[in-house]
């Protein structure tokens, strides 16, 4: 599962959840997909496979359910949900409960690049080259606090 996210205090549709559920082979006929403002629940059954699929997410903040919209192809599911409400704060991550889920990743092909421009951490990316591995460890560090939402 891959997730991304944008953020506008002013428009509507720049203020979203990008969420990728990776389920192989499951048809429109075995799927069950609920969306609540603070939940989504989907079980979904592979019929090459023989593998049924559940998941079951509390959001960290409530969405827009009329306005969200999902994709369902032979390989995956793909979702965007808006944000019920405007703000240019990103979530600090996806899901309510802040424990690490080892099966949600951060979708960086989703990722706006402008963050690192906005944020002003060119600076940090870039310096990397010719630098010692433990600089480099706290560079990464660093980074990991600034864009913690990513990480899940």
């Amino acid at each position: 599962m891959l997730w991304a996210q944008r953020s506008s205090a002013t428009e509507q549709e720049k203020n979203y959840i990008y969420l990728t559920i990776s389920v192989p082979d499951v048809p429109k006929s075995s799927l069950k997909l609920d969306l609540t403002p603070t939940r989504l629940t989907f079980t979904g059954t592979s019929e090459t496979k023989k593998t049924t699929y559940h998941l079951d997410l509390e959001f960290y903040a409530e969405i827009d359910v009329e306005n969200s919209k999902t994709n369902h192809s032979a390989k995956d599911i793909e979702m965007i949900l808006r944000k019920k409400e405007l703000g240019e704060e990103y979530w600090p991550r996806l899901l309510k409960d802040k424990a690490k889920v080892h099966f949600l990743r951060t979708d960086f092909d989703k990722v706006c690049i402008s963050s690192f421009f906005e944020l002003g951490d060119v600076k940090l990316i870039t310096m990397q080259v010719g630098r010692s591995r433990r600089a480099k460890r706290s560079t990464r560090r660093r980074l990991h606090e600034q864009f913690r939402w990513w990480y899940g």
